[in-house]
């Protein structure tokens, strides 16, 4: 576990770690104390220094980052500029030669280097369609059981933190031979379908190692502008910089056509899951903006796109495809990935808040809950839906991995994304999961050639402890970007004087009613936490004539969808749910817990947004089918005055057995429970 020590419990070693981040071991816990016993480890950093903040959120969710071993970088191809890496001319043979017959591209964020996926589409002789999701054959070179597998199984994820990202496997593979980066060799795995010309119904399906050479490595904003018919974005596009003007014109118009189709495609695909009660939430993803020398230059969130919903839908249907036929060839031993319904409880604040709007919230099944939240819309402010939404998020159940010899089919289901069967097959460069689905794709297509099968597949045993296993490091993966994004949160607010810098105020939107306080959504930082309507002092806001507050004697009173704060003089405010209103962000420092936000209410109006700030703005949240719930902080569990003892016991009894390498991972897990009932994550 990490401490920050304190000046009268400095550990006798050199040099003195007061004011540093430590670890220590615990070796006992007599059951007459309430303290352990235990023994100074190493030092991590200086609190407040943002490496040394990086290696206690590593250390708190037990996340390994040595680098990999002479024994498993000796197992890795070389790709060098005096010894290429070249196509062999065995796997030439074997595999389907995609490289001078598709128009192979990828989609990803701009800077992306582990690039898993690339997309085709094109017309058949015969006037149909051919969509084509090309993955990175990682199994080619992980064989089972080598130590590089071992590792990545250990690892079980790449994990993605605000600033950085620690690789599952070797550079050589992420960055390089398993990159499908543009105008260069590459092996896959593809799944390829034929779609009628007009209905886009899917006429048939193939499954198989390939060679793609991918002609284009796009990113979100540049494939969304040619999508949009804005071609001065060409210039950015290096695959286009060399070419002569008819030539440039010519593969222009054929890029243009292939992402106009994937996206009729993906539209046509998301209706029928729509049809199906499939849901869209909301989550708020921030990026954060660097300077030349690191230093936090500002805090944005990610904006939606079209395009990621066309990327999306492509991967899910790729992901439903390939879980189906794993299932077909093994029905006791697949390895998928279910999402159970949410229990009914968890949706109580959700009605309680759209009730206050005038909306019914119909949660009996995915498509009435879905239909429900289409519905739920303000005209006047477009937000409410939008935080409807965020709420509907909260309250999902967790979608896990599983055997599917260890449950019945009819538990197979897939709650958010409305599909009978669910798995991950198109990221192995960063989930083993995707690995393990891999090898059980081409052992069925080997089942169905009725060829040896070369891998040894998991038994069930042995596959449901293995998706315990990669569970738990999904949390640990999810709980340290969280961590992460809020030790980005508060550094960057740190420096800044609250009461001058005009970044420091800001709007917010009201969303939760509590006893001595409400929550508070920032749209523009993504940030969601406390504010208090009583201080310390026991005194309470006060907004006189020109709306500014003050802190005064007096009372709060709170309502189902309301609270108001009462002077003793007689002045009285009322906050209400969606309410706007103008927030001062602070950063609490504290020397034994990280530091956190601070929200304060300065005035009961909503904040007039300076013209030089307009750009900076963001009223939308981000839209994905991979949706997460950037920030919950400490205050938010502080505020939350009924716990559901016995979902806690129940949730509880469903974690317990997962095994951490640490009595502080068991804690911070059993931690976590007991928040549930204000903050939940939820991942496709």
């Amino acid at each position: 576990m990490t401490v920050r020590t304190r000046p009268w419990e400095t550990p006798r070693v050199s040099p003195c770690p007061q004011d540093f981040r430590v670890v220590v071991r615990i070796d006992s816990w007599e059951a007459t104390s309430v303290y352990p016993n235990g023994h100074f480890v190493r030092v991590l950093g200086r609190i407040g220094d943002l490496e040394g903040e990086i290696a206690t959120i590593l250390v708190e969710n037990s996340i390994s980052v040595v680098p990999f071993s002479e024994a498993q970088m000796c197992e890795m191809p070389v790709n060098t500029p005096g010894n290429p890496w070249k196509v062999s001319p065995e796997e030439e043979r074997e595999r389907k030669d995609l490289r001078e017959t598709h128009l192979v591209f990828s989609i990803d964020p701009k800077g992306c280097e582990d690039v898993d996926d690339t997309l085709s589409v094109r017309t058949l002789t015969n006037g149909n369609l051919e969509l084509g999701v090309h993955i990175a054959d990682v199994t080619h070179f992980v064989p089972p059981n080598s130590y590089i597998d071992i590792e990545a199984r250990t690892r079980a994820t790449t994990y993605y933190l605000a600033d950085r990202r620690y690789d599952m496997l070797p550079s050589i593979l992420s960055a390089d031979l398993c990159s499908l980066l543009g105008g260069v060799d590459r092996y896959a795995v593809s799944v390829i379908w034929e779609l009628d010309k007009t209905s886009y119904e899917i006429k048939k399906v193939w499954y198989g190692r390939t060679i793609i050479r991918s002609a284009y490595k796009l990113f979100y904003e540049a494939a969304q502008e040619l999508l949009d018919g804005n071609f001065h974005i060409v210039d950015d596009i290096p695959e286009f910089r060399d070419l002569d003007e008819k030539s440039k014109q010519a593969k222009l118009e054929e890029l243009v056509w292939a992402i106009g189709k994937l996206t009729d495609i993906a539209r046509h695909i998301r209706a029928k899951r729509d049809h199906c009660g499939a849901l869209e939430l909301e989550g708020v993803e921030i990026r954060v903006q660097l300077d030349e020398k690191k230093n936090i230059h500002d805090l944005i969130p990610k904006q939606p796109l079209e395009v990621h919903e066309t990327v999306a839908e492509c991967m899910i249907l790729a992901n439903h495809w390939v879980a189906k036929k794993i299932w077909e060839s093994f029905p006791h031993q697949a390895l998928l990935r279910q999402h159970p319904p949410p229990h009914q409880e968890f949706f109580s604040e959700l009605r309680e808040c759209a009730k206050a709007k005038g909306f019914f919230i119909d949660t009996r099944s995915n498509k009435t809950l879905a239909d429900s939240l289409d519905n739920a819309n303000d005209p006047n402010d477009p937000i409410v839906n939008r935080l409807l939404r965020s709420m509907a998020t909260q309250a999902m159940s967790n979608a896990l991995y599983f055997s599917t010899g260890s449950c019945a089919e009819e538990e197979f289901h897939h709650y958010g994304l409305a599909l009978d069967k669910y798995t991950h097959f198109t990221s192995p460069i960063r989930r083993y999961s995707d690995i393990v689905v891999h090898r059980l794709l081409m052992a069925a297509i080997s089942k169905d050639k009725k060829t040896e099968i070369k891998d040894n597949l998991f038994s069930n045993k042995d596959l449901e402890e293995l998706c315990r296993h990669i569970n738990n490091r999904n949390r640990a993966a999810q709980h340290s970007q969280k961590q992460s994004t809020e030790l980005f949160q508060c550094m960057y607010f740190k420096d800044k004087d609250p009461d001058n810098e005009e970044r420091c105020i800001s709007d917010g939107v009201i969303y939760s009613i509590r006893t001595n306080g409400v929550l508070v959504f920032i749209p523009r930082f993504g940030i969601k936490g406390a504010a208090y309507l009583r201080n310390k002092d026991g005194l309470v806001i006060s907004c006189g004539p020109d709306s500014r507050s003050e802190w005064k004697p007096g009372s709060l009173q709170r309502f189902q969808n309301k609270i108001t704060s009462t002077t003793t003089g007689g002045e009285s405010v009322t906050f209400h749910l969606f309410d706007h209103v103008t927030v001062r962000i602070s950063v609490q420092a504290s020397r034994c817990h990280s530091d956190t936000i601070r929200l304060e209410i300065i005035s009961n109006k909503p904040y007039m947004i300076p013209d030089t700030e307009l750009f900076h703005q963001s009223s939308l949240l981000l839209k994905s089918d991979l949706v997460k719930e950037v920030t919950r902080s400490v205050e938010e569990a502080q505020l939350a005055q009924e716990v559901k003892v016995n979902v806690i016991q129940e949730d509880y009894q469903k974690y317990c057995q997962t095994k951490g390498r640490s009595l502080y991972t068991l804690l911070e897990e059993i931690r976590d429970l007991a928040l549930l009932d204000v903050s939940n994550s939820y991942g496709m």
